[in-house]
């Protein structure tokens, strides 16, 4: 469900996991449930869908509307039907009630409620406590509720995108990658769904690169690359040229050959820097060896531009070959290529700073993402998130440090683990004990206790510890 048209997000999967949809139905009721009106009432369909709750209805009448949903009350419709059928409105009077609901007005809703009481009374012949009862259903959708039409386009879309994803995998997380491209935790997620369906995204590259992401069809299976207007401090003017080039004369068949061909103003040292530590000339030599020698590099093109590409120059060798020679530079350590990737693309694409903790961190029985979803299902099913003290593995992605009222500093973090994000926040007394080690790209060991506030999951700090 991750990128699906609004199946996407934790909790609604876990729900989709345990209402096992068989027909399409299923997805636009699940739509149509999972909003603050009947978010109540999805656990109780789910029972009663999978046969551990029988069907019931308050009244028989409603049975006629409501059987499909199994005697739950689902859209804006079944209000609608429950109000003629139950409290004797007639169709003037429940559109009047249908617009209380829809735009939520209190005093509207008080006297929509008054008459829907009697209504029950008189029309039913209901005592007023069942009537009462029966309201205490039809009184959350004022917190927004799906209409039926809605919910079935909405549910309809949605299949369609589960359809598209299972069978055209590739140009699928393509497009998903393209239309998220400036959010840099949904790029993540994404890219996460994209290694778990075995189809690598793969740093960008001169030859392969579009200005967005770019699907790559290879007979080994689906890769996608970073596009070239992905890289930061690169300009779409030098990223357009490099791919008109490539389309007027072909593929780039060297390092010496690209630097020919390129006679655009804007490849400067700051661009072809970018480029570099972006992974973008990969294919010709590693990243150290680039940078190391970017001022002969950047001398090799502005020669080749001055001379038009036809003239032998400095560069050519004793056989009367036109090449460059790189010169020996200081290699880089895997730690420094991922913290240029990160600085340039956003994310670490080659790896990641954890990678060497990951069988530890595996072993370990809490990750951010468990975390976040055990909270999330305790505010669905309407409990308060416990406080809980844990332990996790992470790397601080990003640190803001502000003075509180009396003067002392303390940090908001965003801790990041190989399974998700999750913000955290260091009081006074924690951030003086470790505010060494409270920096960007540190890996440590947190001890936090949970916290839930709005519906927001995040951290208060207590220990830190420096990974080793």
């Amino acid at each position: 469900t991750i990128g699906l048209f609004q199946l996407n997000g934790s909790g609604m999967t876990r729900y989709l996991i345990d209402l096992k949809p068989t027909k399409i139905t299923d997805i636009s009721l699940m739509v149509a449930l999972y909003r603050p009106g009947p978010m109540d009432n999805i656990n109780e369909y789910i029972q009663r869908k999978n046969g551990l709750k029988p069907a019931t209805y308050p009244h028989p009448a409603m049975k006629k509307f409501l059987e499909p949903t199994h005697g739950v009350l689902v859209y804006q419709d079944d209000l609608l039907m429950t109000a003629i059928e139950v409290a004797g409105y007639n169709w003037g009077e429940v559109d009047k009630f249908r617009k209380a609901v829809g735009k939520k007005i209190p005093e509207e809703m008080a006297a929509q409620k008054e008459k829907f009481i009697k209504g029950c009374v008189s029309y039913s012949n209901w005592p007023e406590k069942k009537a009462k009862e029966l309201w205490t259903w039809i009184e959350p959708f004022a917190a927004y509720g799906f209409n039926k039409a809605h919910s079935v386009s909405y549910g309809r879309v949605a299949y369609q995108t589960a359809y598209l994803k299972a069978n055209f995998p590739g140009e699928y997380m393509t497009a998903i990658l393209i239309h998220e491209a400036g959010d840099v935790e949904k790029v993540a997620e994404s890219i996460k769904e994209c290694k778990r369906m075995n189809i690598p995204v793969l740093p960008p590259s001169i030859n392969e690169s579009q200005e967005k992401f770019t699907l790559i069809k290879d007979p080994s299976g689906d890769k996608i690359r970073f596009g070239l207007n992905s890289i930061k401090n690169f300009g779409e003017g030098i990223a357009r040229a490099i791919m008109e080039e490539r389309l007027k004369s072909g593929r780039y068949s060297s390092l010496s050959d690209f630097l020919s061909r390129i006679k655009d103003r804007n490849l400067n040292k700051k661009s072809l820097e970018s480029l570099i530590k972006a992974g973008a000339l990969d294919e010709f030599a590693d990243r150290a060896s680039l940078v190391g020698n970017i001022d002969k590099l950047l001398e090799y093109n502005k020669e080749k531009a001055k001379s038009g590409g036809n003239q032998d120059s400095l560069f050519t060798g004793f056989g009367g070959h036109d090449d460059v020679r790189l010169d020996a530079a200081a290699p880089i350590t895997k730690g420094e290529m991922l913290l240029w990737e990160k600085e340039l693309l956003g994310l670490y694409i080659s790896g990641h700073p954890l990678d060497k903790y990951k069988a530890v961190l595996e072993k370990r029985p809490l990750h951010i993402s468990t975390v976040k979803a055990k909270a999330q299902k305790e505010l669905a099913d309407g409990k308060k998130v416990k406080e809980d003290m844990i332990v996790l593995g992470g790397i601080i992605e990003e640190v803001r440090v502000i003075m509180t009222k009396k003067n002392e500093p303390m940090a908001f973090l965003r801790v990041a683990d190989l399974t998700g994000t999750i913000e955290a926040v260091a009081f006074p007394r924690t951030y003086a004990r470790f505010k060494s080690i409270i920096v960007p790209e540190k890996c440590v060991a947190l001890k936090a206790k949970i916290s839930e506030r709005n519906g927001e999951i995040s951290l208060v700090a207590d220990n830190l510890m420096a990974l080793a």
